[in-house]
C-alpha cells in the first residue's frame, strides 16, 4: 500500500504513521533499526526502494529517505509512505525536501526516529567528506557511503583521512566473498610467507584499492596496484558486469597464486601443485551489500584496517604502459 502526502508537514507523516499502526496495517515493535538514506534529486529513487525493501527482508527496519533539492526556488516537503508488500518487511517513507527545507534534514528527520532503536545513515551517491561529523551522521551509531558512486575520483581516500569508527562504505561490502576465497585459498599447503603481492582491477574502482590495502594491512607487504584500463564496473565477453577484481598474483618465494575473473559468474584460482579450480562468484547487489552492512552494527574494524593498508599501496596504470 502506498499513501501520498502533498505538501505535508513531519507531525502528519508521523500521524500517518500512529494511524496505519493502530488500524492493524502494521506493526511497529517488529521493527529492529531505523535506516535513513540521503539521496539527492538525481539517484533513482525507485532502484533504492527497491534495494532497502529487498534489504528489509532480514532487517525489518523504518526506513526514511530523504531526498533533497536544496537549489528549488519554492519550499515544500511531499511524502509517500510505502507498506505492505511495497515496502517489503519495513514501513518505508520517502520525503521529497525543496528549498531551505532540504538543507535542514536533521531536523525533518529527527521526530519520525524509532524509539530505542540503532540508527544507521546511508549516502547512495554523494556524501559528506567526513560522515561523522555531519548533522544526518551525528545522529547514527552506522555510517555507510558508497565511493564507487560519490564523484569525486579521490573519495576512498577521503574515507581514510577522515574515518571513524562506525565508518562503512558499500564498495568494501562488494568483495567479502572475495576476501573470503583469496583467505581459503591461502590456507592451502605449501603454507609459505607472502613475499609481494599485485592486484589488478579498473582505476576508477574502490573495490579494488580496499582490497590492496587489505591485502597490505594482513600480509604485511607493499601491494603494487596495477589499473587494467576497464570501467568501474568491468563487463566479461558477453558483456554481463563482473566483480572489479580482474586479477591477483600473491608471489611467495617457490610458488605464485593466481586467482582472475573468467566471466561474469566464476573466479579462475590456480594453486601450485593443483589443478586450477573454478569457483562460483557474482557481483554483489545493492540490496546485498545493504543487507550485510546492516548485520553488525559495531564498527567495522577489518574496513579501518583496510583504510590504514592504503599507505601501503603502489599505483600502476598498466593500461599506459
Amino acid at each position: 500500500m502506498i499513501i501520498t502526502l502533498p505538501d505535508t508537514t513531519t507531525r502528519d507523516i508521523s500521524k500517518t504513521l500512529v494511524s496505519i499502526r493502530d488500524t492493524g496495517g502494521q506493526v511497529a515493535t517488529g521493527r529492529v533499526l531505523t535506516l535513513i538514506v540521503v539521496a539527492s534529486i538525481d539517484d533513482d529513487i525507485d532502484c533504492l526502494i527497491t534495494s532497502v525493501s529487498d534489504a528489509s527482508r532480514e532487517h525489518p527496519s523504518r526506513v526514511l529517505m530523504l531526498v533533497a533539492d536544496p537549489d528549488s526556488p519554492t519550499q515544500s516537503l511531499d511524502a509517500k509512505v510505502l507498506i505492505g508488500g511495497d515496502a517489503g518487511a519495513s514501513e518505508i517513507v520517502v520525503m521529497q525536501l525543496r528549498g531551505e527545507l532540504a538543507r535542514h534534514l536533521e531536523a525533518v528527520v529527527t521526530p519520525l526516529l524509532l524509539p530505542d532503536t540503532p540508527i544507521v545513515a546511508w549516502w547512495p551517491s554523494a556524501a559528506p567528506v567526513e560522515p561523522a561529523v555531519d548533522p544526518i551522521g551525528r545522529l547514527a551509531q552506522r555510517r555507510i557511503t558508497d565511493a564507487l558512486f560519490d564523484p569525486p575520483e579521490d573519495s576512498i581516500y577521503r574515507r581514510r583521512n577522515h574515518y571513524t569508527p562506525g565508518d562503512s562504505d558499500m564498495a568494501w561490502a562488494r568483495i567479502t566473498p572475495w576476501r573470503g576465497i583469496v583467505a581459503s585459498t591461502m590456507d592451502q599447503q605449501p603454507h609459505e610467507e607472502v613475499l609481494d603481492a599485485r592486484v589488478f582491477g579498473p582505476a576508477g574502482s574502490p573495490s579494488v584499492d580496499l582490497a590492496a590495502g587489505w591485502l597490505a594491512d594482513r600480509l604485511g607487504v607493499n601491494i603494487v596496484r596495477e589499473s587494467t584500463g576497464q570501467q568501474a564496473v568491468p563487463r566479461d565477453a558477453e558483456g554481463r558486469p563482473c566483480i572489479p577484481l580482474t586479477k591477483v598474483e600473491l608471489i611467495r618465494k617457490h610458488s605464485l597464486i593466481t586467482i582472475e575473473v573468467a566471466d561474469a559468474h566464476t573466479l579462475s584460482v590456480h594453486v601450485p601443485g593443483r589443478a586450477p579450480a573454478l569457483v562460483a562468484l557474482s557481483r554483489r547487489s545493492q540490496a546485498d551489500c545493504l543487507a550485510e552492512e546492516l548485520r553488525h552494527l559495531d564498527p567495522d574494524l577489518a574496513y579501518g584496517r583496510a583504510l590504514r593498508g592504503l599507505s601501503r599501496v603502489r599505483y600502476v596504470d598498466t593500461f599506459n604502459l
